[in-house]
Order: structure tokens, then sequence, then C-alpha cells
């Protein structure tokens, strides 16, 4: 058995999916569709929009070869994704250099727009739906799986259309000091789930060790440098995989809108995060101080999120829940807006949104065709509304389906980790 192998049947999936009976299976299928109904969340594919994604996937390799001349050529870039164990599509992938006195960061995400555009009825179910929807053990996708996990996804070893964030970063202070967005062609050289990829920062000779450890290096600096300009990290002992995902998404969602307000004066689809009252953080405040076991550093008190930064690095485990609802409760919901202003409070940017994930985000999508076409949407305003709107729906979904498979005697997080099998009545016990 190989190292990532053993690393992932050490972890939950690793176990096998949960066994339920067929009558909880329909239970929970019931379940399903009276909060679909409920939040108007559509399941199933128009047999329209079907066709289209299946006619779009015809073909095309030799589409991508005829756009190598028109785009970037970086299939010889070392280029690699990092996803769950159980992730069906792959829409990011990195490639990183250090040079003499800047790193390049390279995040290339999949050229949704190139095949689902403005024209397509897979556009209009895109903004019907706003986002995909994961539930434990259930997915309903924004965009039609057929598509999704084919072309769109950066499988290893096939060449793949690409929209490409180069960010030449400065070494001491990790400032862009350029940002280029381009239609790219990259071909992954390998797909590594979260468990191989801490895997290959600690073997020296495995393939990609290298890559790994000083993109992590440049990720911990970016994450340190986040929490010190007061940056909410609500989740304080992330490991070094997911650390490296989210500070690099981070850093390109940063560098292309900061691209669209500043260098090109566009509206787009923004993510605005208003802060609460002073009055707010401060009853958050008070309710963490009076935690059992839990000291607000007192040099900290003057912003609340270093505060809580503070808090949760030094508190002890069983605290972390109740410390991360306190500030949960009184934080504002983010919303999408066509106008930065007033910047993304929990992340402490002026100017925020999302661009890495447009197979699951229409806000991502919309920002793809934005930062290809320099031009707006007419309805722009209407888009960030139906966006921020659908994805309320979708956590509200999720937090009642959650409920009631604990209701129902299931671990969310089990099912959400291994998955559901439907065993015949008599030998379905249910392993939580």
């Amino acid at each position: 058995m190989s190292d990532d192998a053993q690393a992932d049947a050490g972890t939950a999936e690793g176990q096998g999916p949960v066994e339920i009976s067929e009558d909880l299976a329909r239970h929970l299928e019931n379940k399903r569709e009276e909060l679909f109904e409920k939040l108007e969340i559509r399941d199933g594919f128009p047999s329209t929009v079907l066709e289209e994604a299946e006619a779009r996937t015809d073909g095309v390799q030799s589409e991508i070869s005829d756009e190598i001349d028109e785009r970037t050529d970086l299939r010889d870039l070392t280029t690699w994704t990092t996803d769950p164990i159980d992730a069906q599509d792959f829409d990011d992938a990195l490639s990183i250099e250090e040079r003499e006195d800047e790193y390049v960061l390279w995040v290339h995400i999949a050229d949704v727009t190139h095949y689902v555009n403005p024209e397509t009825a897979m556009w209009d179910e895109a903004v019907e739906r706003g986002n995909t929807v994961y539930l434990p053990g259930y997915t309903i996708h924004m965009l039609p799986p057929v598509l999704a996990e084919t072309v769109c996804s950066l499988v290893p070893n096939e060449e793949r259309l690409a929209h490409t964030v180069e960010m030449h970063l400065d070494k001491d202070n990790l400032s862009y000091e350029t940002i280029d967005i381009y239609k790219s062609v990259i071909e992954s050289d390998e797909r590594l789930t979260y468990s191989q990829a801490e895997n290959r920062l600690e073997d020296p000779d495995a393939p990609l060790h290298e890559e790994n450890k000083l993109v992590y290096e440049l990720a911990d600096q970016m994450h340190e440098q986040r929490k010190e300009d007061g940056s909410l990290v609500l989740n304080p002992s992330r490991d070094r995989a997911h650390t490296i995902i989210e500070e690099c998404m981070l850093k390109a969602n940063k560098a292309v809108t900061h691209e669209l307000m500043w260098n090109r004066g566009v509206e787009a689809m923004y993510r605005v995060h208003p802060q609460p009252s002073p009055d707010e953080w401060s009853k958050a405040l008070q309710e963490i101080q009076d935690l059992d076991g839990v000291s607000i550093p007192g040099s900290t008190w003057d912003d609340p999120r270093k505060a809580v930064n503070a808090t949760l690095e030094e508190a002890p485990g069983r605290q972390l829940d109740k410390i991360q609802w306190a500030v949960m409760k009184v934080m504002p919901r983010a919303r999408y807006m066509n106008d930065p202003f007033g910047g993304h409070h929990a992340l402490n940017f002026e100017i925020y949104g999302h661009f890495t994930s447009p197979i699951r985000r229409l806000s991502d999508l919309i920002n793809h065709w934005i930062v290809y076409k320099n031009d707006v949407p007419e309805n722009l305003i209407e888009l960030c509304d139906r966006a921020s709107d659908k994805q309320k729906d979708a956590e509200q979904c999720e937090r009642e389906y959650k409920t009631f498979l604990q209701e129902v005697g299931l671990d969310p997080m089990a099912v959400n980790n291994r998955g559901i099998e439907v065993v015949e009545e008599g030998e379905a016990e249910k392993t939580l």
C-alpha cells in the first residue's frame, strides 16, 4: 500500500459508507423534496439544458487544439490540484516558482464561460440555481455534471482550457508587483487529496514535494500577514493542505477584484460584508470573556477581530465552538453587490469578490464573463440579489437537513465524509 493510499485509508472516508435501510433512505428523500419545494431549489435539470451540456462535451480535444494558438500555452508548467477525496469536479489548480526577489503564483481556474455563456440555456439555468447546494451525502449542482465533471474539470494528464491568474508577489511584503489574468491551456500533473498533499509535504522524496513545500511556506506567510492585518480567522487549527488552498484562492480572488476595480474601473459582483455595530462586537467579546477557561488578551480589545484570533489560539478546545458561535451571532450576512463600497469586514479586505469557483457559484461565473468581455451584464444588480438570496436558501437547506439527519440518528459529518449506502432491511446497521 503506498503512503498516499495509507493516508487516505486512515481518514473518515476510508472507513466506507454509512449504511442505512431502504426505509430510512425513503425518509431522507422525502425530507429533501420537502426542503427543495419550500426553498425553491431545483434538483433535476430540464432536458434542453442536459442536451446542450452533452453537445458541448463533443469534439472537445480538437476544440482545445484549435484554441492553443489563441491562448497562453502553460502545458509545460508544473501544475496540480488539491481537493477533498470525494470531489467530483476540479475547478482550480496551482503552479508556483520562487525567483530571486519574488514569488510567482499561478492560480488556474476552469474556463467555464468558454462553454457556458449568456446565449446558452445552461447560463439561464445557473442563474435560476445560483449555486451548487451541498447536503451531507447529496449534491444539487449548479451546472450539469456531464459538463462540470468532464471538460470543465482540471483532471490530470488532459489538456484543459483555463482562466489563469498570474501573480508576481514581492518577497518582503507579499504585495502584488503585477497581476495578469488571461485565457490559457494547462495540463495538470496530478490530482491530490488533502491527506495526500499532507503526505507530500512530509516526504522529501515524493513527487511535487518541493512545490507543495514552497507553496505552503508562501501560504503560511500570507495567512500570518492576513491575521496581522486584522483578518478574522475562526478556524485556527487548519491543516497545511487546507491553508494552501484557502490562502491561494483568497489571494487570486483579491487580485481579480483589485484588477477590475482599480485598473479597469468596471462594476463586478463584489462580496460585501458589513461590520457589526460596536455594541454587538462588545456583546460578543463579553460573552467570550465569560466562558470558562477563556481570556481575551488585554492588548487586543481595541480590534475585535484580532481579539477573537488571539483568544482562539489560546482557548481550550472545548470552548472553540462557543467562541465561534458568539462571533457568528453578531455577524451580518455578506452579500453580492455591484459596488465594493464597505469592503469585507471579516477578511478586512477593502475590495473582495469571488472568481475561483465558477462551477459551483454564479458570482464567479459572472465575474469570469466580466473579466473576459470587460463588459457588465445589464441586469448585474438583479444577478447580485439572486446570488445572495440563493446562497441564503442553500445555507438554510443544509442547516435543516443536517438537523433532520441528527433527529433520525445519523451523524451529518460521517455522512458528509463517507457517503451513504442503502442496504436491505435487517442488514442495515447505522455505522455512526
